[in-house]
């Protein structure tokens, strides 16, 4: 058992003063932030469950250890006679990872000193670390005479660091990084590493050029992109360089260029000039992480959307339930994939910390989409259990959204992504009857201008140290522990959740609902009429003979110009352009093409298409170069409901449906195209309106 000095403190002066001390109590005491106290009373819990004994946390009446007067005793006769460590064992492996990133060898002994443990528990830290580096091809070669000392490419051992950072410290790099933005300085290194003017340099940078330029990061791939860039100048700046070669920066020639700015910027400011092969790396990080934002989805991955649809309707027929029609867990997965099929296919070695948990809750899912994702995706050779549980942690929340009755309006603030926090939020629903709606934000949103006091119980996935108001830490999976902890605190607060919610008006309610259901569908009629109505009216099918494919494009946007479906021709041209330029638009197979793009200066959406006559050469969605025989051409205005997302992205996946599907709309026969968009349209009316 592992006890920090000041861990020890605490639960000394917990028993000296029970019930007399908060968290903010004791961090004014011993001199330290409320977040940090927080932290170690995760770890005190642990330390006294060892003992029969638990640590209940009173609003009131503060912390206090509750249990039997003999294991009271017990545990203080323990720390009487204890020596206390002041780092966890996760740092001293951390340490020891740095001090083998830094040299070529150790000796055993130098290192156990460096580290400050003994030659046994260095060499079980050994063991323990290089089990681990396995997953990212790194080794630890223990050689006689030699020493200690890691081998493998730099690029893994970047990655390998990075992931150990956010895997086991996430928590404390949120703090720090919140501590540096309000000019607090967090010592000389963060994490014993990480250069704190660096950082904020960094986190400054990439909030100008990234979550400026396109949908922003999710908070957990955000922090990581932060890590990822601060671990390459420094590792750069020590003389670390990268060897490996470039591969095609085409793949990802949009990363590449916000990479190249920032690059800049950061010799600049911090003297240190990246390498091509730096640009190049960190462009791969950018490309494979997750966004957090799914509704500026472009839905131009017309081959990933037909295959999430078939996921989507593969596990729908093995659990017996129909997930087809829920267009949230669509989006969700689409916005997961493209960057997770990224990640697999470069071996970025993403790891999922709740990966067991995960299959162990949802055992017969899991194997379900494994068996799909294997058998689909038979181009990558091996998919990681680590990505298959994050597709889960999608259908689990959409799952459980099947079985919601509640009635107390609680907050999630979770920052690990879209799926987990989706998840958490439905999983409540599902175990605490009595809450009845759970919003989700974002550790940055309610960092800007949440109303946090609407809410009537806030939970959060990490510690915040910047809100004063009462919040409940709870596991991304909602344990038993977890759920308890909320039950009993609505139980303690039922006249602070309930003062604003007199049951005498709940009879006067009862008939708002029905009200409230027809306004609703009254609305979505309207709203997929017009979306219909405006793609039906605005298609059109052109045969051209002009030279090239750019000219092709510009005369169709300018043919809706004149129809008065948008305007300033040279910009949504731009649009078109740059939509290229991130990647290929041909749909492998087909002799198709799909060019894209929303803009704000587009009035209505437009779906066009035009045969040519001779083919053109473009570079299809898979990054091999195919002939394009007939140009789609689909514009939208830059904001999009939900619906008009819903109807863009059918018309989308219906291209590629079946061979039926790819010869109509490859075909030059307007009548034919029109007939299939009207059969589309009339089945999903059928499907989503119409029923029964």
């Amino acid at each position: 058992m592992h006890i920090t000095s000041r861990e020890k403190d605490i639960i000394e002066l917990i028993i000296k003063t029970s019930g007399k001390h908060t968290a903010f109590s004791i961090a004014a005491f011993l001199n330290v932030s409320t977040r940090t106290v927080q932290r170690d009373l995760k770890s005190i819990e642990k330390v006294l469950q060892s003992f029969d004994l638990l640590l209940a946390r009173n609003l009131n009446k503060g912390l206090m250890i509750e249990g039997k007067n003999e294991q009271i005793f017990r545990l203080i006769q323990y720390l009487a006679g204890m020596n206390p460590i002041d780092q966890t064992p996760e740092e001293r492996k951390l340490l020891l990872l740095l001090a083998l990133l830094h040299e070529e060898s150790y000796k055993l002994r130098v290192l156990a000193t460096e580290i400050g443990v003994s030659i046994t528990t260095l060499t079980i830290y050994l063991d323990e670390l290089a089990d681990w580096l396995k997953n990212f091809n790194v080794s630890i070669a223990r050689k006689r005479g030699v020493g200690v000392e890691l081998t493998g490419k730099e690029s893994n051992k970047r990655q390998a660091l990075a992931r150990y950072i956010l895997i086991h410290f996430h928590e404390e790099l949120i703090e720090s990084l919140f501590l540096l933005q309000k000019g607090k300085r967090a010592g000389n290194k963060i994490l014993h590493y990480l250069l704190p003017e660096y950082l904020l340099t960094i986190d400054r940078l990439v909030n100008t050029e990234i979550n400026s330029s396109q949908p922003r990061l999710a908070d957990s791939d955000y922090i990581g992109f932060l890590v990822h860039i601060c671990i390459t100048i420094q590792r750069t700046e020590a003389g670390f360089l990268l060897e490996e070669k470039i591969n095609n920066v085409n793949e990802l020639i949009h990363e590449y260029h916000l990479i190249i700015e920032i690059g800049k910027k950061l010799e600049e400011i911090c003297s240190v000039a990246l390498s091509k092969e730096d640009l190049y790396f960190l462009a791969v990080i950018l490309k494979g992480s997750k966004l957090q934002a799914v509704d500026g989805l472009p839905y131009d991955r017309v081959d990933l959307s037909r295959m999430i649809k078939n996921l989507i309707q593969y596990v729908s027929s093995q659990l017996h339930v129909d997930l087809t029609k829920d267009f949230s867990l669509y989006q969700g997965l689409l916005a997961h994939m493209e960057p997770s099929l990224f990640r697999i296919k470069q071996k970025m070695g993403l790891f999922n910390p709740l990966k067991e948990e995960i299959k162990r809750k949802y055992p017969v899912l899991f194997m379900a989409v494994k068996g799909f994702v294997e058998s689909e995706f038979n181009e990558i050779d091996d998919i990681p259990d680590d990505e298959i549980a994050f597709i889960v942690l999608h259908f689990g929340s959409a799952l459980l959204m099947h079985e919601e009755q509640l009635y107390i309006k609680a907050l999630v603030i979770c920052p690990t992504g879209i799926g987990t926090s989706k998840m958490l939020a439905t999983r409540i629903k599902k175990e605490i009857t009595e809450i009845n709606s759970v919003d989700i934000l974002s550790i940055k949103d309610i960092q800007r201008d949440a109303n946090l006091t609407s809410y009537d119980v806030i939970i959060s996935t990490v510690r915040l140290p910047f809100i004063d108001i009462d919040y409940i830490l709870v596991s991304p999976l909602l344990s038993e522990e977890n759920i308890l902890a909320i039950r009993s605190y609505l139980k303690d607060n039922i006249e602070n959740v309930t003062k604003n919610k007199p049951y005498q008006k709940s009879v006067q309610k009862e008939s708002t609902p029905a009200r409230s259901n027809l306004t609703n569908v009254l609305q979505e009629l309207k709203d997929v009429h017009g979306t219909i109505d405006a793609v039906m009216n605005n298609f059109r099918v052109y045969r051209t003979q002009l030279n090239g494919y750019e000219e092709i494009m510009e005369e169709m946007v300018r043919a809706a110009e004149r129809d008065q479906l948008l305007t300033h021709v040279p910009d949504v041209i731009k649009a078109l352009q740059d939509r290229e330029r991130k990647g290929g638009l041909g749909i492998p197979n087909t002799g198709m093409a799909l060019f894209h793009c929303r803009h704000e200066k587009v009035r209505e959406l437009i779906f066009q298409i035009s045969h040519l006559d001779e083919p053109c050469l473009v570079k299809g969605m898979d990054g091999n170069d195919m002939y394009m025989k007939s140009l789609l051409l689909m514009l939208a205005p830059a904001e999009l409901s939900e619906i008009e997302q819903e109807i863009v992205s059918l018309i989308s996946s219906s291209l590629i449906e079946n061979n039926e599907a790819m010869m109509i709309f490859s075909s030059a026969n307007e009548e034919l195209i029109r007939t299939k968009l009207e059969t589309i349209f009339l089945s999903y009316l059928h499907t989503n309106l119409l029923k029964d």
